[in-house]
């Protein structure tokens, strides 16, 4: 149980509930530092460090800042992380189900093997963000930066991709069953190995992507067109009346984000009610 000085209850009171209920949730956090201050701003929460294994499930984190933390195996179930930025931050299969991550910033972080199923990601940037073999059954990424993000192995039937911006992303043997991708740009994605049966394309952007190996015998609205400007090869599943297109090149693929510093826990609390 970590006791917070009477002269910071009196000072910021609400910070200092917010530190209260934060880090009654977990007893995995070895070291504590906070500091509240009291000006009329927004509060805002930072937090880098280990909390692994953390239970904060539907805990409100709106705009808090994660910074080279490990939160490997936490339960965010339904937390509010509106805003949010995540960079270089490891939440390795924990368990983000009905998240609110919309708006909020992913650069550079790990979400292998965690569960994302309808979790609201409009919006995020997520730029060179792994999620690899990641749950996102249902959640909605419309408008995603995910540039050179990986979503290789993903579970996503029914996900929606509109309009998010997938470039050289890697989608190589993920289940997109369902899924939505109007209006996404694929441009260098790779889509090898993966399954997209009654996906939607419509106007999607297909420049130089890889579908070698991909099955999309029963994707909806693919044209040739699109097909052209991408790179097939025999091993490609297309719809009836399209025409695969070889082409030379690479595999291709995202690269791996850089793995998070060590933690060394320091939260900083400024509540301004």
């Amino acid at each position: 149980m970590i006791r917070l000085p009477s002269s910071i209850l009196r000072l910021a009171p609400s910070a200092a509930a917010a530190a209260m209920i934060l880090f009654g949730a977990s007893g995995a956090l070895a070291e504590v530092q906070i500091q509240i201050q009291d000006r009329d701003v927004s509060r805002v929460i930072s937090i880098s460090g280990s909390c692994g294994r953390c239970e904060l499930s539907g805990r409100r984190l709106t705009g808090a800042n994660f910074v080279g933390a490990n939160f490997t195996q936490a339960m965010l179930v339904g937390s509010d992380l509106r805003g949010a930025t995540i960079v270089g931050s490891n939440f390795s299969e924990s368990d983000l189900s009905r998240a609110d991550l919309r708006g909020a910033e992913l650069v550079g972080s790990l979400f292998t093997r965690a569960i994302l199923a309808r979790a609201r990601m409009d919006g995020v940037e997520a730029h060179g963000a792994s999620f690899a073999l990641a749950d996102l059954s249902h959640a909605n990424l419309s408008g995603a930066e995910l540039t050179s993000a990986r979503l290789s192995q993903v579970r996503a039937s029914q996900a929606n991709f509109n309009g998010a911006e997938l470039i050289a992303a890697d989608l190589s043997g993920g289940d997109f069953s369902g899924a939505s991708f109007e209006d996404a740009d694929l441009t260098g994605a790779r889509l090898s190995g993966g399954r997209f049966s009654r996906a939607d394309f419509s106007d999607a952007d297909f420049s130089h992507a890889n579908l070698r190996g991909a099955d999309l015998s029963r994707a909806r609205g693919l044209t040739q067109s699109q097909i052209n400007d991408a790179c097939s090869d025999s091993s490609t599943r297309l719809p009836d009346g399209l025409t695969a297109r070889s082409c030379g090149g690479g595999r291709g693929g995202a690269p791996r984000p850089v793995a998070p510093p060590r933690p060394y826990l320091s939260i900083v609390l400024a509540d301004l009610d």
